[in-house]
């Protein structure tokens, strides 16, 4: 007979684990129970490494069509774990390294197959297999040992996988999906084929080829390679038709299998980190920016700049892309952000990816647990991010050998000493020019905080990185005549310890730097905005007006009616353009008020505000004792 587990979990979407009755069935096909050696395709992570004596053994669960399910122990014990099934990933560089870091806080075990035997997974895996993982014979000896079959590089022996996967061996994502990942060029007519925005392409088998696709597309041209092609690997530029033949020279001829694009005049390169689970559920993280340095990922800015409208256009192409590829997984979806806010899809990866590093400080479920939720049949996890901003710097060899590792050992030695920085060094052996040895994310609460930090530390400033702190708050005014006002804004916010800026920026007499000043001050990390109202009042209204940033105006006393047109001007702004506003000339209030919406995602400040008002109450109290014990004319002549 066949029972139902009572520790499978509807509520997840697994459907009922099946366990083996002591009474032999039809079923027992699945497992001989005379030779445990053949338990397919999964198998308790225990039984690598303790033996079975006295123990039943456990039927392997396999996934029903758009779920999956995890086996259970002898005698329907509940699992004291996320997860039984043992992860095989292809290849142990820095990625596996960093699936391995993320299975260990979830009791997950990941097995690695790499060549290395000191490659950067290898002291951090359940075990390591030591083999090429795209040898046929060697990743089918691995997937005996695995639940599940994962990749870190997509450059695999995809054929093996389709054999494994007609096997019943448990493969994401899918083989198909790697095959078509692999052909860039295949790629290319996939997403077309799926209505995906892409830069136009054709394939070219000779130079004749190669002119008709510069005629058509015009210079410069960009000529990639079909396959194995990474980091700028595979890719040239032909700026004129004279330069194709160098081009296809040293991209090693048109016997590699080539193919055009047409030149894309992105103005930013973007990327979305998209989650696909077993139910084909689609979680996308938020999108970033990308630079490159000599066509490797070299800063992740999260999240982009960029409109909400670009943003969701973004999302969507990436969600598009990924749905229509087969298995779960993490899936990286690079873009081109063009002139005219066009998104054209450049590639996608089927795995972790650089631009994705930053998740671990900066999101609440890190890309690497996420990937291991997918390919096991777990719950997908949050991927929106617990910090306003974050950049991630990846660590490139600057030189060969010993001088490579001294240069790179004194910039994490900085970064130590940088405030929301965490330093991930992936432990390879060896250093090389452009090698990715490492990254740095720091995190803060905006942008231009956290790219303020990243400066210090790249211009050796590691002494002054307490200071290098961006303004939270800005105060501004139209006159130096407002400043004996504006000031207490200033003093309040110095008391909390908020780092600020004062400025004037007269709506009337220097437009432009208004303008410039509202428009800037988000970008430069500028999270709420004091402006004085004096006279006609008009600054705090045209500021609200440029800036989706809060704005406090404060009305200013002029020499005429007492700052009440002041007031009045302010609390008239039109409809959709929001100024909140305090009394007349209390700029105290404003900064108090500025305070509080900064601690609406500040626990620190929201606990320095409470303090702050315990202190004023029991600063009355005093006052109150004092004058009922010692009488009104003691207490006002002291």
């Amino acid at each position: 007979m066949l029972r139902q587990s009572s520790c499978c979990c509807d509520s997840f979407g697994f459907r009922p684990c099946l366990v083996a009755s002591k009474t032999k069935n039809a079923f027992s096909c699945y497992m001989d129970l005379k030779d445990k050696n053949k338990l397919l395709p999964f198998v308790s992570s225990r039984s690598l490494k303790q033996p079975q004596l006295n123990r039943n053994p456990v039927l392997a669960c396999r996934a029903s069509r758009g779920s999956h399910v995890i086996p259970v122990g002898k005698d329907d014990l509940p699992i004291h774990g996320v997860a039984e099934v043992i992860v095989g990933v292809l290849g142990g560089g820095q990625l596996g390294r960093m699936l391995c870091q993320a299975a260990s806080q979830m009791a997950i075990k990941v097995m690695v197959l790499d060549p290395q035997e000191n490659c950067p997974a290898s002291k951090l895996a359940y075990h390591h297999m030591v083999g090429s993982f795209d040898d046929s014979a060697t990743v089918q000896e691995f997937a005996k040992r695995c639940g599940v079959l994962t990749v870190e590089i997509e450059h695999v022996d995809v054929e093996t996988l389709e054999k494994l996967e007609l096997q019943g061996v448990d493969c994401q994502p899918k083989p198909s999906t790697i095959r078509i990942i692999q052909d860039k060029y295949l790629q290319k007519v996939h997403f077309s084929q799926h209505d995906i925005p892409l830069p136009e392409f054709m394939q070219i088998d000779d130079l004749e080829g190669a002119k008709r696709a510069g005629d058509l597309f015009g210079y410069p041209l960009m000529i990639k390679s079909k396959r194995l092609a990474y980091d700028g690997r595979g890719n040239a530029v032909a700026k004129s038709e004279d330069e194709l033949s160098s081009a296809v020279t040293a991209l090693g001829g048109f016997d590699r299998g080539l193919y055009v694009e047409k030149w894309a005049p992105f103005v930013k390169e973007l990327a979305v980190i998209v989650a696909r689970g077993r139910d084909n559920s689609i979680l996308c993280y938020p999108a970033v920016e990308t630079i490159h340095k000599e066509n490797i990922c070299h800063i992740v800015k999260a999240p982009a700049n960029m409109s909400w409208k670009i943003r969701e256009l973004a999302t969507d192409i990436a969600s598009r892309a990924v749905s229509s590829l087969e298995g779960a997984g993490v899936f990286a979806v690079e873009l081109f952000l063009t002139k005219d806010d066009q998104i054209l899809l450049n590639e996608v990866a089927p795995r972790p990816h650089n631009s994705g590093h930053h998740t671990i400080e900066s999101c609440y479920t890190s890309q690497y647990e996420q990937h291991l939720r997918a390919v096991v049949g777990l719950p997908l996890g949050d991927p929106s991010m617990r910090t306003p901003a974050a950049i991630m710097y990846n660590l490139l060899g600057e030189d060969e050998g010993e001088p490579g590792f001294h240069l790179a050992h004194q910039l994490i030695a900085r970064a130590l000493c940088i405030p929301g920085a965490t330093v991930h060094w992936y432990d390879k052996p060896e250093m090389r020019k452009q090698r990715k040895m490492g990254h740095i994310t720091i995190v803060g609460p905006s942008m231009g905080n956290v790219e303020k930090l990243l400066d210090s530390m790249l211009n050796e400033e590691s002494s002054e990185s307490q200071s290098a702190v961006a303004p939270r708050v800005g105060i501004v005014m139209g006159s130096d005549s407002d400043l004996p006002v504006m000031k207490d804004a200033a003093k309040v916010l110095n008391m909390f310890g908020v780092p600020n800026e004062v400025r004037i920026v007269s709506a009337h007499r220097t437009p432009e730097l208004m303008y410039s000043y509202a428009l800037s001050a988000r970008e430069r990390g500028i999270q709420v905005i004091i402006a004085g109202a004096g006279g006609a009042a008009h600054l705090p209204g045209m500021v609200a007006a440029l800036t989706p940033l809060p704005v406090i105006g404060v009305p200013v006393r002029a020499s005429t009616l007492d700052g009440v047109d002041s007031l009045l001007s302010i609390v008239q702004m039109p409809r959709g353009v929001p100024v909140a506003t305090v009394a007349v000339n209390n700029a105290t209030n404003a900064g108090l008020l500025a305070v509080r919406m900064l601690g609406v995602c500040d626990a620190d400040l929201l606990s320095r505000m409470s303090q702050y008002q315990e202190d004023t109450r029991n600063e009355v109290l005093t006052k109150a004792e004092k004058l009922q014990k010692d009488g009104w004319e003691s207490y006002l002549n002291p």
